[in-house]
């Protein structure tokens, strides 16, 4: 038996060329999660895996954040001064890509990129590497934090604080507040602190965190307004006030916004502004001050306090009762006035003669011996003063009526003679001659 044997045409040589992307679904990078949101300064962990074909195994892996090559490769991140120290590559050569990126600023929000490049193991024809790079990438955005607070805050009202961020956070945060750095510990209710009715001392500065992390939102002041308290009122100098001193009185309130201050003595309105000075003070500057403390709000006024100005007598007059005409037996009366802080003490003089003291001086039974200048005399610590004088001018009738003759001898016939009639009174008295009982007309031409 022949057997003819029939042979199959050659098959045509087959040459796969392996085409960049073209079996992608070996090589792939999956991100997860692939958009995060990390706190500034935080450290961030972005998870990854790889797959590659089988027959190949890794030569490099390294991480990027452009898909512009330089030098025909992508930068590596690792390399780059500005993550080389912060940059820590967790995962291996096999499937995990994983790194963690430490302190991250706000310059570090972008997208990421893991690259690996493998090798082929040889084949018959073809041998080399393959380079492949996972995108898209992952997206990282970095956020600060900022308190959101109202503009406007009064006193009873309640407050709502929210701590905002731009994106939201990827790991579940847990926010905490400070107020003048000090732990707040009540209110919060998510990213929010509720204050309820709220006083001045809530005032203060108020920054938001997230718990197990060190970085803080700038501080916000929260400014509550509310009416003035009751205005202080000091004085100074504090001690004992004489005409001439400089003084000073301050009013203190406090108030939010600050109050405008005004100034009265009683009730007449003397100056504005939180001081209120007094040069050379005198004695019509004394009296009750008080201030006005005022804002939207409200209104208060400070205690009444009393500006006790000591000064020397002055002013100084003498008035007599009665004020006519003043006959001998009369009961008369001078007092003498006399304006002086603390009160003067008061001396009186005819002449130069101390007569007596106090602000009253009483003559009963007045006399002509009590007829002269009289004076008083106003004196205290800081200084005296006299009254100008007064003439007291007693009227009385006539007294000490006597008769003398010139010349006192022997008389002569033919001789002249002169009769001399003195006599004390007030006024001067009216005399008249008697021969005998037989009235005698004075003619002093004889």
């Amino acid at each position: 038996m022949v057997m003819s044997v029939r042979m199959a045409p050659p098959l045509p040589l087959i040459v796969l060329i392996m085409i960049h992307g073209a079996c992608s679904q070996t090589e792939n990078v999956i991100y997860s999660p692939s958009h995060i949101c990390a706190l500034k300064n935080s450290s961030v962990i972005m998870s990854c895996t790889y797959t590659y074909r089988p027959g190949h195994w890794i030569r490099n892996v390294f991480w990027t954040k452009t898909l512009e090559k330089v030098n025909g490769e992508h930068p590596d991140l690792s390399k780059d001064p500005e993550y080389s120290q912060r940059l820590q590559y967790l995962g291996d050569k096999q499937q995990n890509c994983t790194i963690r990126l430490s302190h991250v600023t706000m310059k570090d929000s972008r997208e990421y990129y893991f690259r690996f490049i493998t090798n082929k193991q040889k084949l018959l024809v073809f041998t080399g590497e393959d380079k492949w790079i996972g995108k898209p990438g992952v997206s990282l955005t970095v956020t600060d934090l900022q308190v959101e607070s109202p503009e406007r805050v009064t006193e009873g009202d309640s407050v709502r604080l929210t701590c905002k961020s731009s994106c939201t956070l990827t790991d579940r945060a847990t926010f905490i507040w400070y107020r003048n750095s000090q732990l707040v510990t009540t209110g919060i209710i998510g990213n929010q602190l509720i204050l309820w009715r709220v006083s001045r001392e809530d005032t203060g500065r108020y920054s938001c965190g997230v718990y197990g992390h060190s970085y803080r939102s700038p501080a916000v002041q929260l400014n509550i307004r509310y009416p003035p308290e009751n205005p202080v009122l000091s004085i100074s100098p504090s001690g004992e006030i004489v005409s001439g001193d400089s003084v000073t009185l301050i009013c203190s309130s406090d108030s939010n916004p600050p109050a405008e201050i005004s100034w009265f003595k009683g009730r007449t309105f003397v100056g504005s502004g939180r001081i209120f000075s007094i040069s050379k003070i005198s004695s019509d500057d004394s009296g009750e001050y008080k201030c006005r403390s005022i804002n939207e709000h409200g209104e208060k006024y400070s205690d009444a306090v009393t500006l006790n100005v000591m000064y020397p007598p002055k002013s100084i007059s003498v008035s007599i009762s009665p004020s006519g005409k003043i006959v001998s037996g009369d009961s008369v009366t001078m007092i003498c006035s006399s304006d002086s802080n603390p009160p003067a003490e008061i001396s009186w003089f005819k002449g130069r003669t101390f007569v007596g003291s106090g602000r009253i001086y009483s003559i009963s039974k007045i006399s002509s011996d009590d007829s002269g200048e009289y004076k008083c005399r106003s004196i205290n610590k800081h200084g005296e003063k006299h009254s100008d004088t007064v003439t007291l001018n007693v009227m009385y009738p006539p007294k000490k009526v006597s008769v003398s003759i010139s010349p006192s001898g022997e008389i002569v016939s033919g001789y002249s003679v002169t009769l001399i009639c003195s006599s004390d009174s007030n006024p001067p008295a009216e005399i008249s001659w008697f021969k005998g009982g037989t009235f005698v007309v004075n003619d002093d031409s004889n």
